[in-house]
């Protein structure tokens, strides 16, 4: 089966398209490299021995999206990964939020509905439950108001897949991921954003690399047990894997409801300062650290209770932190050589 990955040159996308191929799916990748790079083409391919096929396409237009589906023939299902994805950016700039992460959706839907594609996999996020009430979050537990224009983008998508697996022939899968981190075992891919990274563990890494003067630790007087954010943070390859796992329940017809959603995390919450800890134990460096305001629309602590998935899909998160952390360092390393 051919499989489009939009966003397949980003971080999770990459990483699902190696196992995607591991899995002997065909992958086509479509990125419009906003945030990624062409060069991870030739890292998948090294890793796999299959080089991906790839169009430089902004998803977003919908001429550019109908290019995609007709130039490329035979594509069977779907893997979404393209969107604007950072919390405190959203905050800023949230028509730009809307317009791009809707409007991609909204696109692909419409194209895949034009070409009979019936298989759809949605990156969507544990963002949707908002600031949540009891932990860990289930599936069942309710979707509050979102904290970010990014949080309710993924909110939206899910809505709109609702109502649209309902009266199409399209399947999909929402996979409610937590906080993807780490690298691949053969650091040839991992995490780079553009610019100053917003997520937590890249800049662990680069300030380690002494790319950024210090790591800013936003927020010390959050009501958990020292004080910073707790998060479910998970392996990017353990996740990768999931997304194998939801597209073979579809194609199978193991899917017991036309939209299903999954939380993808590992069942445990780590806070800011005990990934910090874990990457000093990890690889025996000391980190410039210190504390800054907190930063708005985070939320404070969120993890997953994550039996549902292990049991319909099958899938159980394997990596524990510290080889998160080290594989993440790994990784900036390899890029540091370079």
């Amino acid at each position: 089966m051919k499989i489009l990955i939009t966003g397949g040159c980003g971080y999770i996308g990459s990483h699902t398209c190696v196992e995607l191929q591991n899995a002997g799916f065909d992958v086509l990748i479509a990125d419009n490299l906003s945030n990624s790079n062409q060069v991870v083409i030739d890292r998948i391919e090294r890793i796999t021995g299959k080089k991906p096929e790839f169009i430089q396409s902004d998803l977003s237009d919908n001429g550019q999206c109908s290019k995609v589906f007709e130039e490329f023939q035979g594509i069977e299902g779907v893997i979404n990964f393209a969107a604007s994805k950072a919390v405190g950016e959203s905050m800023e700039k949230p028509v730009m939020y809307y317009k791009n992460n809707l409007g991609i959706i909204l696109n692909v839907i419409e194209n895949m509905q034009k070409h009979g594609i019936k298989y759809f996999v949605q990156s969507s996020s544990c963002t949707v439950y908002g600031e949540p009430e009891a932990l860990p979050i289930k599936e069942t537990s309710p979707v509050k108001d979102a904290t970010s224009p990014y949080g309710h983008t993924k909110q939206i998508a899910e809505q709109m897949l609702a109502f649209i697996t309902a009266s199409t022939d399209i399947n999909a899968i929402a996979l409610r991921y937590f906080n993807p981190i780490g690298a691949h075992a053969s650091a040839l891919i991992g995490e780079l954003p553009n610019g100053v990274p917003n997520n937590l563990v890249p800049f662990i890494t680069q300030t380690a690399a002494g790319i950024r003067k210090e790591l800013k630790v936003f927020g010390s007087d959050y009501p958990t047990p020292d004080g910073t954010c707790i998060r479910d943070y998970i392996h990017v390859v353990d996740l990768a894997k999931a997304h194998v796992v939801a597209l073979k329940r579809m194609v199978e017809k193991k899917n017991k409801e036309k939209l299903e959603f999954f939380n993808i995390g590992t069942g445990h919450g780590y806070s800011v300062l005990e990934v910090i800890n874990s990457f000093e134990k990890s690889t025996g460096v000391k980190l410039n650290w210190s504390f800054a305001p907190r930063r708005a629309g985070d939320i404070i602590q969120i993890w997953a209770d994550t039996s549902f998935a292990e049991r319909e899909l099958g899938w159980k998160a394997q990596e524990d932190i510290n080889s998160m952390t080290l594989s993440a360092w790994q990784w900036q390393q390899k890029l540091d050589k370079k």
